[in-house]
């Protein structure tokens, strides 16, 4: 891959996705769950991040963590912040259904949308953990009060986490939201039991790292090539990506009672190991996505050795000290 110039200052959301955002404010809330719970995405979270304790519990915490962060209003009435509302059922089963796989996929799209934005907000606001000399930068990388997660300018190391938690919540959420690795109970497919596409690997329209340094057109396009003609996360009564709140899902495959795994008692969770193999691809998933970040910031920042740095100061708990830097004394361990 080029070697591509450091980015520059942390950016908020897209416009697009600011847009949703500011309808959620005034959307009335729902009140069913529609996610992994807090303790589902903690548990996935800490098997696919082998970082220090204090670290690894400001990102996976079930209730304060920066992974569950979208799970607070207004982010949890926000469709493409939870990879809702991508249902669909083809003509060999549904043949009147009301939604086009077209218009399924381009609300998948929206919410990986969601997280391409994020990774490069991530990205960028690295920058601030290390100096131009490669030394981490103790009062950006300390964790000796809790972040917020409130959007807002603060300690670099807080807007990291705060980033990739948001970009990685709503990716946890499509395996649990989404047909990909489940299968069908016993009997007729259809509305209240969409087939299932029992993919074991993970999805290849969630390259992240690669759609970051790419047009939004050229990968929403190569991504729309690798999603199957019968893939489906459920309608939600959440705001879509169209700024659209449903007043309920009838006539389309539901997130509720149909095609959601969030817990293990979840219907849909009930055939065979459905809920673990949601838990087993999000935690995969998650692996994946970091290892990609790592990836990154190594080729984003190459002088001197500042991406592992950055690295460095992400996984462990007093990075001063784990990452003394360019010079004298021990190198610095930018893994696991």
């Amino acid at each position: 891959m080029p070697h591509r110039p450091p980015p520059g200052p942390p950016r908020t959301a897209s416009v697009a996705v600011a847009a949703v955002l500011a309808a959620a404010l005034a959307a009335v809330p729902s009140g069913s769950a529609h996610a992994f719970t807090g303790d589902n995405h903690e548990g996935i979270t800490r098997a696919a991040l082998p970082w220090e304790p204090i670290t690894l519990t400001a990102m996976a915490d079930a209730r304060d963590g920066a992974i569950n962060a979208n799970d607070h209003r207004p982010y949890f009435d926000v469709g493409p912040l939870h990879c809702d509302n991508a249902d669909y059922l083809g003509p060999h089963y549904a043949p009147d259904y009301p939604r086009t796989r077209d218009e399924a996929t381009t609300e998948l799209l929206a919410c990986i949308r969601t997280s391409v934005t994020r990774f490069r907000n991530a990205v960028r606001a690295a920058d601030g953990l290390v100096g131009a000399d490669g030394k981490v930068r103790a009062d950006q990388s300390d964790l000796s009060s809790p972040c917020a997660w409130d959007g807002k300018p603060g300690r670099a190391k807080c807007t990291v986490l705060e980033q990739l938690g948001r970009g990685w919540h709503q990716i946890e959420d499509f395996y649990a939201h989404s047909n990909w690795s489940d299968r069908a109970a016993p009997g007729p497919i259809g509305l209240g039991n969409p087939p299932g596409l029992q993919r074991t690997g993970p999805a290849p329209f969630l390259e992240i790292r690669r759609y970051s340094a790419m047009k939004d057109a050229a990968w929403t396009q190569e991504a729309r090539e690798h999603v199957p003609a019968d893939l489906a996360t459920g309608c939600y009564t959440d705001i879509d990506s169209t700024g659209v709140k449903p007043a309920d899902c009838a006539g389309r495959v539901a997130h509720n009672r149909v095609l959601n795994k969030d817990t293990a008692a979840s219907d849909r969770s009930k055939t065979g190991d459905n809920f673990g193999h949601a838990t087993a691809g999000a935690t995969a998933e998650i692996t994946r996505q970091w290892n990609d970040f790592k990836a990154e910031l190594l080729t984003a920042y190459p002088d001197h050795g500042r991406g592992a740095q950055m690295v460095c100061a992400l996984v462990h708990d007093d990075p001063a000290a784990a990452c003394p830097g360019p010079g004298p004394g021990p190198s610095p361990s930018p893994s696991p």
